[in-house]
């Protein structure tokens, strides 16, 4: 893995015909990530601070870690092959037998709900950075559309 990554925010999702375009980046550069609606929902949820009566996947998978008195310390968004992303979640376990750090793959989607549920960074190899395309004119034409109907760009 590309030993050099930068911290970048989520933008802003949208919703298209198939799913949600999750528009993540820098101050410099934004890139885009599709995911399927069920996890744009859950996204949302995330980002929203909406709180649900029953754990869906992603909150049992942070229940999960609490009990095993583990913390997820960051995400990672490590590769990108044609459009085809992958991420790594850093997992910290920390007892009386002393510290591990785990490393495991995952998908780029639930890796950015957990990220945000547990308020953990999400990072981006500079690799990854470089190679995508720069698609910060078309979020700011998207965002400024959606002002302009007073639907914000975040919402799905």
């Amino acid at each position: 893995m590309d030993k050099e990554v930068m911290p970048i925010n989520i933008k802003g999702l949208i919703p298209t015909s198939t799913g949600v375009a999750v528009f993540l980046g820098t101050k410099d550069k934004t890139f885009v990530i599709y995911i399927d609606p069920a996890v744009g929902q859950s996204l949302s949820l995330a980002i929203n601070d909406v709180k649900r009566s029953r754990p869906l996947t992603h909150d049992l998978v942070t229940h999960i870690l609490m009990g095993l008195e583990a913390k997820l310390d960051r995400v990672v968004i490590n590769e990108v092959d044609s459009d085809k992303f992958f991420a790594r979640l850093f997992i910290n376990m920390e007892n009386e037998l002393g510290k591990k750090i785990i490393e495991i793959d995952a998908r780029p989607s639930d890796s950015l709900v957990l990220a945000v549920q547990n308020k953990r960074p999400i990072l981006v190899s500079k690799s990854v950075l470089e190679s995508v395309e720069d698609m910060t004119s078309v979020f700011e034409d998207i965002k400024s559309r959606n002002e302009d109907d007073e639907t914000p760009a975040g919402e799905i």
